[in-house]
């Protein structure tokens, strides 16, 4: 069942190089979702963070979880066509870094959704170990 590329940008109004997940690979609309990113030093983040040794950026960690989790709740029937803003990061943590050659897995839970609002729980593994975690309230518009 999973849905590559194309079929995320038909839901996700992001584009290159701001796309973060490569692939759904779990999807329960609404309510919960499993994406990957494969991450390349070919990413553009890599060059300049930092030259000598990549790292994928924090809060890029951060937007990948919110891309997929906005992805949960904009394929719900009532969101077609809608975008998902960014409202807030709590609870914030990082315990290892991401670098090039690594596979973010992004799962989120949705554990509070209204008609125009909801708040997501999100945690990013790479090699089955937790890298980093987030609640992410997002606005939907």
């Amino acid at each position: 069942m999973p849905i590559e590329i194309k079929e995320i940008m038909d839901v996700l109004p992001h584009r290159y190089p701001f796309l973060l997940i490569d692939r759904i690979l779990e999807l329960e609309p609404g309510k919960s979702v499993t994406a990957k990113k494969n991450l390349t030093m070919n990413e553009e983040f890599f060059q300049g963070h930092f030259p000598g040794e990549p790292v994928m950026p924090g809060v890029l960690i951060i937007e990948a979880l919110a891309q997929a989790g906005a992805y949960a709740v904009l394929s719900m029937e009532e969101n077609k066509g809608k975008i998902a803003y960014l409202g807030a990061v709590d609870k914030a943590k990082f315990r290892s870094k991401a670098v090039p050659g690594d596979v973010l897995m992004l799962e989120v839970s949705i554990i509070k959704l209204k008609k125009s609002a909801g708040i997501g729980k999100g945690t990013a593994y790479i090699d089955g170990k937790k890298a980093a975690e987030a609640e992410i309230t997002f606005i939907i518009g």
